[in-house]
């Protein structure tokens, strides 16, 4: 399984296309990403990252649907590991 993660783009390096990086906040966790395949990508657009690539530009609010998510699993992950104790 393949996990995208949404995270905002703070700022933009690189004037080649394919050498292009942006620092991305992943909520409060922040990470250099390469651009390569979103060339149109601007200083806060939302985008899906996978293994260090941005692969999609999203819209704010499914970013913040899929944060939601990702805490309601962290959650779900809380709640097993008390059962099983």
């Amino acid at each position: 399984m393949c996990l995208a993660i949404p995270g905002k783009i703070l700022n933009i390096e690189g004037a080649d296309e394919f050498l292009r990086s942006a620092r991305v906040d992943f909520g409060g966790v922040v990470k250099e990403v390469n651009l390569a395949y979103l060339p149109e990508a601007r200083i806060g657009d939302y985008v899906l990252v996978h293994v260090g690539f941005a692969i999609s530009i999203i819209d704010e609010a499914e970013a913040r649907q899929v944060f939601e998510y990702l805490r309601e699993m962290e959650e779900l992950a809380g709640l097993e590991d008390r059962e099983s104790s």
